[in-house]
This record gives C-alpha cells, sequence and structure tokens, in this order.
C-alpha cells in the first residue's frame, strides 16, 4: 500500500511539473491517464486474485502489485492451517483405526443415548448396523430391561452382564457405560462367552472329581467300617477275602481316576515335541490284548492293521489314545458285537486309526459333548467296566498334541466309528523308521 501511495504522489508530482512547464491541461491529463492506467492493472490484479480464491489451495498469483503484501501472510496461514488439519485427520484417522481394532466392542452415545458410532466388534456383539442404527436410541437396540435400569441409574462403577440371543445362539456380554466429552458417554461391550463356558467346565469339573471320588470312597469306607465293627469271629474267611477283594476294587478305581488325571494335566501342560517313529501295530496289539481282556470272550473283533506303517510321535501318549478308543468301543458295545479295529494309509497320504463297533451309538446332542471331561452317554455301563470318564479327554488331547484330527460318527442304536487321523507330515516308511 506504501507502495501504491508513493507512485500516485510520484505520477501527481510529474504531471504538476509537466503542467508547469508546457501547459496545466498537459499535466491535468498525464494525471488522468495514470490515475485510469493504475486502476486498470488494478482490476488486471483483482480479476487475478478473484481466480486465486474459487481455488485456495493453489499458491496466489506471483504478482498483483499492492495486494501481494495481503495475500502471502494469507496464503503462509492458510498453508499451516491446512497442515495442522490433515495432521489432526491423521491422528483422527489413526484414533479410529485404533479403536476398530480394539477387542472389545466400542459404541459412542450423545446426550439422548442415540448412537453416533461403534466399531466392528460392537456390530458383531449387538448386531448394530451403522447404515441403519445410527441416530437411533440405544434403548431400541439392545432391549434389554436390566440394561435400561443400568443406563438410566447413572451409576456405572461395575459392568453389567447381559445375556443376549442373536441368530440362534445365546452371547454372554459385559457392557460398561461412562462418561466422556460434553454430554457423550461411550458403551464398551465385552464377550465373556467363553469364560463363562470355562467357568462352567470349572465347576462341572470339580463337581465331577468330587462325585466320580466319593463314590468309591464312600462304599470303600462303609466295608472298612463293617470289618473293622463286626467282631472276628462273626465274619468268616470267605466273606472278609469278598471284602477285601471289594475294597481293593474300588481303591484301584480311584487310582485309575487319580492316573488318568495326571495323565491329562500333564498333557495340557507339557509341550509338544516332535517325538520319533512309532510303529503304531504294536501298540495296537498290546491294546487289543487289554481289550480281549476286557471283553471276556463277549466280543467278536476284527482287525485291519498295516504293520509296516509308522507315525512321528510320542509312543505313550499314541498308546494311551489308541487303548482309549477301544476300550470305549467294549464298554458301550453290547454282548456278541463287532468291534473292527483298523489301521492303513488313505488315498490322501495321511494314517488313519479306526475302531467301528455295532454298539449302543450315541444322539447326535450328545457327539459334542463326548471329549469333555467325565461326559458319559451312559454312566451305569462305563462305570460297570471300569471306565473313569476322561478317557476321550486324553484321547483328544493326544490328537491335537500330534496335528491329528478325532473324528466321530455315530448314529443312536447303530454303533459308531471313531478314527485318528494323522497328517500326512507325520507318516513315516518303513526305511526311513529303521534309518
Amino acid at each position: 500500500m506504501t507502495k501504491t501511495l508513493f507512485t500516485i504522489c510520484l505520477w501527481a508530482l510529474v504531471a504538476w511539473l509537466c503542467g508547469m512547464w508546457i501547459n496545466p491541461v498537459t499535466g491535468w491529463s498525464l494525471l488522468t491517464l495514470g490515475l485510469v492506467a493504475m486502476i486498470l492493472v488494478s482490476g488486471v490484479q483483482l480479476s487475478q486474485i478473484s481466480r486465486w480464491v474459487k481455488n485456495i489451495d493453489e499458491p496466489p498469483p506471483p504478482s498483483v502489485g499492492p495486494w501481494d503484501e495481503v495475500l502471502a501472510p494469507i496464503y503462509r496461514k492458510l498453508r499451516a492451517n491446512r497442515l495442522e488439519i490433515d495432521e489432526l485427520n491423521r491422528n483422527v484417522e489413526s484414533i479410529m483405526l485404533a479403536a476398530g481394532a480394539l477387542p472389545d466392542g466400542a459404541i459412542t452415545l450423545d446426550e439422548e443415548m442415540a448412537v453416533t458410532w461403534c466399531n466392528p466388534v460392537a456390530s458383531e456383539h449387538i448386531g448394530l448396523d451403522m447404515s441403519k442404527d445410527r441416530g437411533f436410541s440405544i434403548f431400541n437396540i439392545l432391549r434389554s430391561p436390566e440394561f435400561a435400569a443400568y443406563a438410566r441409574s447413572e451409576k456405572w462403577s461395575e459392568p453389567l452382564l447381559l445375556h443376549i440371543a442373536r441368530d440362534g445362539q445365546e452371547r454372554s456380554l459385559l457392557v460398561q457405560l461412562t462418561r466422556y466429552g460434553v454430554k457423550q458417554f461411550l458403551l464398551v461391550t465385552r464377550d465373556v462367552t467363553q469364560l463363562e463356558k470355562l467357568e462352567t467346565t470349572r465347576k462341572d469339573f470339580v463337581a465331577n472329581v468330587s462325585h466320580e471320588l466319593r463314590t468309591p470312597l464312600t462304599v470303600l469306607a462303609g466295608f472298612l467300617e463293617t470289618v473293622h465293627d463286626m467282631p472276628a469271629a462273626s465274619i468268616s474267611d470267605e466273606q472278609r477275602e469278598h471284602y477285601y477283594l471289594l475294597m481293593m476294587e474300588q481303591a484301584r478305581r480311584m487310582q485309575a481316576i487319580v492316573d488318568d488325571l495326571l495323565t491329562l494335566s500333564t498333557l495340557e501342560s507339557s509341550p509338544s515335541g516332535t517325538g520319533e517313529p512309532v510303529r503304531v501295530g504294536d501298540l495296537i496289539e498290546t491294546a487289543l490284548q487289554q481289550a480281549r481282556s476286557l471283553s471276556k470272550d463277549q466280543h467278536v473283533f476284527v482287525v485291519n492293521v498295516n504293520d509296516d506303517l509308522y507315525v512321528t510321535g510320542i509312543e505313550s501318549e499314541l498308546a494311551s489314545g489308541i487303548s482309549n478308543l477301544l476300550t470305549n468301543a467294549v464298554r458301550y458295545t453290547p454282548k456278541d458285537g463287532t468291534i473292527t479295529v483298523s489301521w492303513y494309509l488313505t488315498e490322501s497320504g495321511s494314517a488313519c486309526y479306526s475302531v467301528q463297533d455295532t454298539g449302543i451309538g450315541i444322539a447326535s446332542q450328545d457327539i459334542p459333548r463326548l471329549t469333555e471331561r467325565f461326559y458319559r452317554v451312559d454312566r451305569g455301563r462305563s462305570r460297570a467296566t471300569g471306565g473313569t470318564g476322561l478317557g476321550l479327554a486324553i484321547t483328544k488331547h493326544v490328537a491335537m498334541r500330534h496335528n491329528a484330527e478325532l473324528n466321530i460318527r455315530s448314529r443312536f442304536g447303530a454303533g459308531s466309528i471313531f478314527s485318528l487321523e494323522f497328517p500326512a507330515s507325520r507318516v513315516v516308511t518303513p526305511d526311513d523308521s529303521v534309518a
């Protein structure tokens, strides 16, 4: 602006000198011509500025006269603000990505408890669809009297446990409300379905162990009291021997339960190793001897075993898994039933050990629970033949530690097929096993 005033003053001086030297008309004409020229130049400059304003992200025109001093600081400030906004946007985007990656659900609510945003986990937990549910009250989405009372209490020191049924499945959610910002709320959801199942399993396990051990202990204590309280002359040697045999049977039963519990604990806690080539045919032969002894010649055994088929693994663990499937078949197959034991190489190169029986079969709703500790389809039959209820749980862990799959196919009243399928990576040829 100072330059402009200086230019006008200088031009006016030149026009005045011309008017004094030539004539006043010439001076005034020269002054008018200069002012018109300055107006035209200013118009061109303003036109350039007007075009720049329409695309303010671009640098201003390179030379607009007195406007340079005005536009330069404006442009520098705009550029600094734009960089700051870009940084803020990157920070917001990073925060949103972090919120979206949270293992827990997060839902933001306005002062009216209407949904403004949620992460993908929250959408999965309660079925939110932001394209449809944005702006709707959370009470219309979480239709639970317990949640409504919790949210309106305005005291949220503890989370609330909700059981929500969606798509035919029940989910257990811990929800926690908290305030943030100005009249805004954050609702955090955590899926504790698996934790509840584990807690239920733990309680069932403790109850089952207590029950399984209490039964033989009660019998054992009863016989001991009988032998102790009755006069020695009132019990014959044959009766005393009978009592001793029954007590030994109950003691062996408790010992079997404890042994299986220790085996299961070892499988769950110890690191799994690769092992060495194991001739599974020998393990099957040993398991068959035990099964025939348990069967007492009441079943027909059909054996199809490839003696030259080895797998890499831990022999003691494999022996336990193989024996458990075979003894289970004996326990649940009626007299004169057939038990078929197979060990063969599949077309895909994997090795499969299967036990097929013509037993009582298993109802479809029971199959998913068979590998639970102490779960029995027929408690009376299993106990009568000495089962502990831990065999399939042990076999499942043996399979997991050997990268194998435990498959169960059964139809109630028509028998079952239990199989362990080992991957091709664990199959060993006879030459390799010898080497």
